[in-house]
């Protein structure tokens, strides 16, 4: 049996996350266009007859003075210590920038453990090759895969890399765990999700989703989340709620959808929407949702 924990590491927008659900098989983490998506070491597990594999996907890794961009960069790089095996993802279609440029340096010591998945690669006009060549001098030790995470192409190859350079070992999770996230943390996630998704320009990053209360009902068959969307200016919060209160009610509408085909009982969400000014620069804040 194999087992090994596995770091999807790349720049913002890569497909990270794409990946990690289009492997597992399930939706664990959550998508939307805005680059830094993904806040937190996201854990999805993937189980077969040959073992067991624990991917963590994680933060873009983004070079920025800014203090949430510092979190999010430290939040990436700590999954290099936590892991066994690392897959590098990136994205084809854009030129090699100097993100990419020092994931390039931070990987070459670390070849025999890496996978380069060279995602979007059934987009037309692709930079693989541009990719492929740089690869063959700077990491010349890695396996290389060209996958679409987006339509599946060739995630079968990754795996059976990955589970040729899998450690043995006993599995860490029943068969049928496909995450290890906290029912409050998965809530929070779903709702901010459909709240970035409602909005656009800067306002996504402004966003944060605190879950108050979560109580089920004695026979298991009923659960009432109450949950507040955070922003940091009135303005947004003006945006999220929408005239007549549209925004807002379409938000909970679609959240609650979705926990309701999560959990196994049925959901009824009550979502408001506050203000926690420049809450970005709060290092209180920053490390509450950041982890």
């Amino acid at each position: 049996m194999k087992s090994s924990f596995i770091s999807i590491m790349g720049r913002p927008s890569a497909g990270k996350s794409t990946l990690l659900n289009k492997i597992c098989g399930e939706k664990i983490s959550i998508i939307a266009p805005t680059p830094q998506t993904t806040r937190n070491k996201i854990r999805g597990i993937l189980s077969e007859e040959r073992g067991q594999l624990i991917f963590i996907d994680t933060p873009g890794f983004h070079l920025s003075g800014k203090k949430l961009n510092l979190h999010l960069k430290d939040v990436s790089i700590s999954s290099l210590d936590e892991s066994d095996l690392f897959v590098y993802v990136i994205d084809t279609t854009r030129a090699i920038g100097t993100e990419e440029k020092e994931l390039l340096s931070i990987f070459t010591s670390l070849q025999d453990k890496t996978v380069v998945a060279l995602n979007k690669c059934d987009i037309s006009g692709t930079k693989a090759g541009s990719y492929k060549h740089t690869l063959k001098e700077i990491l010349p030790g890695c396996s290389t895969v060209e996958i679409s995470a987006l339509e599946g192409t060739g995630i079968q190859e990754l795996k059976n890399v990955l589970f040729s350079m899998a450690q043995e070992g006993e599995q860490m999770y029943p068969d049928d765990f496909y995450t290890d996230q906290l029912p409050e943390f998965r809530i929070s996630e779903i709702i901010r999700e459909k709240a970035i998704n409602s909005v656009k320009e800067e306002i996504p990053h402004s966003i944060y989703v605190e879950v108050a209360d979560l109580e089920i009902s004695e026979d298991g068959e009923k659960g009432w989340i109450r949950a507040f969307i955070l922003v940091e200016r009135e303005t947004q919060k003006g945006i999220i709620v929408g005239k007549g209160g549209t925004g807002i009610r379409d938000i909970r509408k679609a959240a609650q959808k979705e926990l309701n085909h999560i959990f196994p009982y049925k959901v009824y969400l009550d979502l408001r929407v506050k203000v926690n000014h420049k809450w970005r620069k709060k290092d209180h804040i920053l490390k509450k949702i950041i982890f």
